[in-house]
């Protein structure tokens, strides 16, 4: 194939991927990238990527050699780290997995909506007096991220500072990053380190019944978890607790400004609550793709359409354009907040690494969400939103809107 159907480094590409998407899915939907990769975007194919036990998240472990110096640079650092969870294959996923399930169950997480709200509505009583509000820094950050914060019971007096450790790392998992991008998260790693470091080694001596407290006994239990793990544990639940439902909320609520009248259909039926946020997660979800390792080859497609790929050979799956796959979303470029099948999305991925953070997420989008619309039907736009330039964790990073 002689064109570039998918190049992460086209800008016009990072700032709308969804047009490109819908190319690649109907000239090659199972895309061999000039790297070595594959690339799918048909939902088919990724919903059976993600469920069969026949893949690997361990990239460093199963995918074969990089096709670049600089990847295999990338590639050998990675092996420096203590893996997470979100890279590990079972039977150690399941047994990370395990220890912090209780902390996610349905009535674990329906405990924390009086808490949530009340932040919600805190903010959103100090906007409703100025008339305005900058979502992303008043409402989309702050909220989720004192949530995760009460959850671990940390202080929250650096919340800057771990905003931006949190970027620089989340942007160094960008297929499109560079050296710098790379260093500036090997900093932002050693200054969040030796920061939790101190937390952990003083919640020792001072257990509670928070998140953390039950992390530091399981890792003192011995075999269930290690030092590592447990500081590799506290990093994810701290960046990933709040990271993509800072983007979840953003960009759910730009797609409302941009469709008012979905906006009033949800302000006058709160019964849509739940499937709204369904429906957001679907339309424009924070995470936008993840990657697999075929464990033995594996064939898409059928007849003369099929494509094998080889085992070992590195799979993107982009959740973004199987979420907005017509053969499973009817007008799937449309906002339909009633949509029957809209729980059907791929935002959360799929199979045993489904995000262990969803339910919280959706709560929170929910009460973020959900609150605004309620309070605030005729807001809109107040100056153009700011998108961040990212291909895996999209997200807007500037959202002015006027409340009345």
């Amino acid at each position: 194939m002689s064109e570039l159907l998918f190049n992460p480094f086209d800008p016009a590409f990072r700032a709308n991927p969804y047009p490109f998407y819908d190319r690649l899915r109907t000239e090659a939907p199972v895309y061999p990238t000039p790297f070595g990769t594959f690339v799918l975007t048909r939902y088919e194919d990724i919903a059976f990527t993600l469920r069969s036990n026949d893949f690997s998240r361990d990239i460093e472990a199963h995918a074969a050699e990089p096709a670049t110096d600089f990847a295999k640079q990338r590639r050998e650092r990675a092996k420096l780290r203590t893996k997470s969870i979100l890279n590990l294959d079972p039977p150690d996923h399941t047994r990370l997995r395990r220890i912090v399930t209780k902390a996610f169950t349905p009535s674990a997480i329906e405990s924390l909506r009086p808490r949530i709200q009340q932040l919600v509505d805190d903010v959103l009583d100090v906007a409703a007096e100025r008339g305005s509000m900058e979502l992303v820094d008043e409402l989309a950050f702050p909220v989720p991220f004192q949530v995760i914060s009460d959850l671990l019971d940390m202080p929250t007096e650096r919340a800057e500072e771990l905003r931006s450790w949190s970027q620089h790392i989340t942007a160094s998992l960008e297929p499109t990053a560079d050296e710098s991008t790379l260093t500036r998260a090997d900093e932002a790693i050693g200054q969040l380190l030796p920061y939790l470091v101190q937390i952990i080694e003083h919640r020792r001596t001072h257990l509670g019944d928070d998140l953390l407290s039950g992390l530091i006994l399981a890792e003192e239990s011995g075999d269930r978890l290690s030092i590592e793990e447990l500081i590799a544990f506290v990093v994810l639940l701290y960046v990933a607790g709040h990271e993509t439902t800072v983007n979840l909320i953003g960009n759910g609520t730009l797609a409302l400004l941009r469709e008012p009248a979905q906006l009033r259909r949800w302000h006058d039926d709160p019964s849509l609550d739940a499937n709204a946020v369904d429906e957001l997660l679907r339309f424009d979800g924070p995470v936008q793709l993840t990657v697999r390792v075929p464990l033995v080859p594996v064939t898409y497609g059928t007849g003369d359409t099929a494509v094998e790929v080889p085992a070992n050979t590195i799979v993107t799956t982009v959740l973004g354009a199987a979420n907005h796959d017509p053969a499973m979303f009817d007008d799937p470029h449309t906002l339909r907040l009633d949509r029957p099948n809209a729980n059907r999305h791929l935002a959360f991925a799929a199979g045993v690494h489904y995000c262990l953070g969803s339910s919280l997420a959706k709560l929170e989008a929910q009460i973020a969400i959900g609150s605004l619309v309620r309070r605030f039907p005729d807001m809109h736009l107040a100056g153009v939103p700011r998108w961040r330039d990212r291909l895996t964790i999209r997200g807007v990073d500037h959202l002015p809107i006027a409340l009345a």
